[in-house]
């Protein structure tokens, strides 16, 4: 069912990023700015993974490290290191990614269901698994991600 599911829907784009040499995307409707890293200020008694919230243009977003969340190593701030944000319903999150790496489309017949993954760490987290020459792209549903 999951198949059909994926494959029904139309081309869509989704924004590609690395955790190390690992490739991720989003659907890129969700993504509302892509910045560089900010000033990130703490905010206590929040799990290990949320960095702390950033200011936003007036709006304070909260901020998510996927390390942390995937549980993989951490690593050192780069030039490429980027938060991206997210809209999702009435709530931005913003997201650290290591870095953007570009924009893709992906139609349904390009998109295979993540059944396969049940045992990873983030197989909760995953709407599917993209090819995209001869690549995989792990695509993420962030709105299941976001919820702590």
């Amino acid at each position: 069912m999951a198949d059909l599911q994926l494959q029904e829907f139309e081309t869509k784009q989704f924004i590609v990023f690395s955790l190390g040499e690992e490739r991720f995307g989003i659907d890129s409707l969700k993504i509302t700015t892509i910045d560089r890293m900010k000033t990130i200020t703490r905010v206590p008694k929040t799990p290990p993974f949320i960095k702390g919230v950033i200011n936003l243009r007036g709006d304070i977003i909260p901020v998510m490290d996927l390390r942390l969340k995937f549980n993989l190593p951490v690593a050192e701030e780069t030039e490429e290191t980027r938060i991206i944000i997210l809209k999702l319903e009435e709530v931005s999150i913003g997201v650290i990614v290591d870095q953007v790496l570009q924009t893709i489309q992906l139609g349904g017949e390009s998109i295979e269901s993540a059944a396969s993954l049940m045992n990873s760490t983030i197989a909760d987290y995953i709407f599917g698994i993209g090819k995209v020459d001869g690549e995989i792209v792990t695509l993420l549903n962030f709105d299941k991600l976001v919820k702590i």
